[in-house]
This record gives structure tokens, C-alpha cells and sequence, in this order.
């Protein structure tokens, strides 16, 4: 990764910034953006792609497979704490925004997610005692 970031050119006027930004920790650059997010009121998290017009099948019109997915918590289950700490864990959110979620099934959890994050998150709340629908 070292060796990406050395072919990159950066404008003069950014420099600064960021050779400060690489010598920073980890943590110290997680409180940069958490400070960034608040001072502008902005989030980082990634935008959520939208889903082509042709319809939620798993394939497109020319028979390929859908690579986009939307997950959606369909039922908590009987283990619903253990779905609340998983949906927290992968959604990166506070206890109660976890909670409110779960507690509001069927719920849309995350849009625009790949094949293979969709899958692991469905897992891993099945695993806890869901239900998911991948769309």
C-alpha cells in the first residue's frame, strides 16, 4: 500500500495537509473525522450507490449477475439483543440508533453493498438469530 500512495502526485497546496495526515495514528485519524463530520455536518460513510431501474432481480437484462445489493432486516428473531449487537458492530452505530433500527423490521440495513460485504453482513446477523433479504 506504501508503494501506491507514493505514486500519487498531490497539488502543491495539499501537501501540507497531507504529509500531516500521515503522520498521524490511526485513532488520531479516526477523532479527525469524527471532528470534520460535526464542524461541517458531513458523514464519511460511503454513499449508498442506486439500484439500477430495471427491476431487484438477481440478474440484469443481458444475464448478468447483479454485482449491487440492498440488505434488509426482515425479522430479529428470538435472539433480538444479539441481532441489536451485530447490526451495531457492522453499521458502526451507537447502541440506541442500532436498536431503533432493529426494533423498526423490516428494515432497509445498508444500499448499495456488494455481493460479498451483502453476504457476510446476512450471515453474520442469521448467525445471530435474523432473517435478511438481499434485493
Amino acid at each position: 500500500m506504501a508503494d501506491e500512495t507514493q505514486n500519487i502526485e498531490v497539488p502543491e497546496k495539499f501537501k501540507a495537509i497531507v504529509e500531516a495526515v500521515e503522520k498521524m495514528s490511526v485513532i488520531d485519524l479516526n477523532e479527525l473525522v469524527k471532528a470534520l463530520e460535526k464542524k461541517f455536518g458531513v458523514s464519511a460513510a460511503a454513499m449508498a450507490v442506486a439500484a439500477p431501474a430495471g427491476g431487484a432481480g438477481a440478474t440484469t437484462e443481458g444475464g448478468e449477475e447483479k454485482s449491487v445489493f440492498t440488505v434488509e432486516l426482515t425479522d430479529t428473531g428470538a435472539q433480538k439483543i444479539a441481532v441489536i449487537k451485530v447490526v451495531k458492530e457492522a453499521l458502526a452505530m451507537g447502541l440506541k440508533e442500532a436498536k431503533d433500527l432493529v426494533d423498526a423490521a423490516p428494515k432497509v440495513l445498508k444500499e448499495g453493498v456488494k455481493k460479498a460485504e451483502a453476504e457476510e453482513l446476512k450471515k453474520k446477523i442469521e448467525g445471530a438469530g435474523g432473517k435478511v433479504t438481499l434485493k
